[in-house]
């Protein structure tokens, strides 16, 4: 009589394995808040920390840095026009990383493209404006190679601005593209054009590769800078919603920040997800589940373990301590 192997234990085993690699969940259902001054209202939108300059927790805001055209504009005084009516006049920051080294701080911004601003602040110096013949219409990602100095950043449309966003997902529009800048050289390079809806962007801990957010297509995307690869790109990871900004986790990973789930239902439990931190290879290690009213646009990870939240809607940065 001939003798069958059962392959539920190895199933079994396996099914054990995948459930193991993804790490309980972090819930973000209560934070520490740190609220904006009444003068700024609403719209974190991203969170950089410099390296040198460490406030105790409490200290409070203070401005550190403005647009080119902020004061010209006189955009501190106070208006009945809803944020998005001056943010084209005024500027609209979308993504804020520091070179450590030099202290500087480059900001994504969706009006006026690529500026920098020094490491004791004050007034933007624009950098670039356009990239290969074509205008940075909706500048967002920006992040750096803290070695080599060089910038990487995206434009998410030639077509459409921050304030027709939504038409970027509902057209499909794909005119995105992933850019370099060289501080050195004071140029930008296009990598790649033709992209969909490419949000934000962080470079790799080996620093072979960029992963590029793509909101639409609900996608990571990673793009080769070094290796036999370079100046390649490939799909990265699926992702259960819509991503914004995207962060190195300091574990060789990323925190990818989820503005809305793939299916977001306005009844039942008020819990949804609101990042999720995908390995270096790809792979889904771990979910963070809050409050619907919080759409992060942005995840940062501290060596303390303490998480702060970023976001577009919201009079807050929130804190989580995992």
């Amino acid at each position: 009589m001939k003798r069958t192997t059962s392959k539920l234990p190895l199933l079994a085993a396996l099914l054990a394995a995948d459930l193991l690699l993804l790490q309980e969940a972090i819930d973000a259902s209560k934070t520490q808040r740190l609220e904006l001054p009444d003068t700024l209202a609403i719209g974190p939108e991203s969170v950089a920390f410099d390296g040198h300059r460490v406030k105790p927790y409490g200290a409070g805001w203070t401005t550190f840095a403005y647009s080119p055209s902020y004061t010209k504009n006189n955009c501190d005084a106070f208006s009945d026009l809803p944020p998005v009516a001056t943010e084209s006049s005024c500027g609209r920051p979308l993504s804020l990383r520091f070179h450590v080294e030099s202290g500087n701080l480059y900001i994504a911004d969706a009006y006026m493209g690529l500026t920098r601003v020094g490491p004791n602040g004050g007034e933007a110096t624009v950098l670039a404006t356009e990239a290969g013949g074509a205008p940075l219409r909706f500048t967002n990602g920006v992040d750096i190679d803290q070695v080599t100095g060089d910038v990487y950043f995206t434009d998410c449309s030639t077509t459409y601005t921050r304030a027709q966003h939504q038409m970027v997902t509902t057209t499909g529009d794909s005119t995105g593209r992933i850019m370099k800048y060289d501080p050195r050289t004071d140029q930008v390079t296009v990598l790649q054009s033709g992209v969909t809806y490419p949000n934000g962007i962080a470079i790799s801990a080996d620093r072979t590769h960029l992963i590029v957010a793509l909101t639409g297509p609900r996608k990571l995307m990673r793009y080769w800078i070094r290796g036999p690869k370079a100046n390649t790109s490939e799909p990265f990871a699926d992702l259960p919603g819509y991503p914004d900004n995207v962060r190195p986790d300091g574990k060789g990973g990323f925190w990818v920040a989820l503005h809305r789930e793939k299916y977001e239902l306005p009844f039942g439990l008020d819990r949804h997800l609101l990042a999720i931190r995908i390995g270096a290879d790809g792979e889904k290690m771990q979910e963070m589940k809050g409050l619907k009213n919080v759409k992060p646009t942005e995840v940062v990870e501290r060596d303390d373990g303490k998480i702060y939240l970023g976001s577009v809607e919201l009079s807050y940065v929130g804190i989580v301590s995992t």
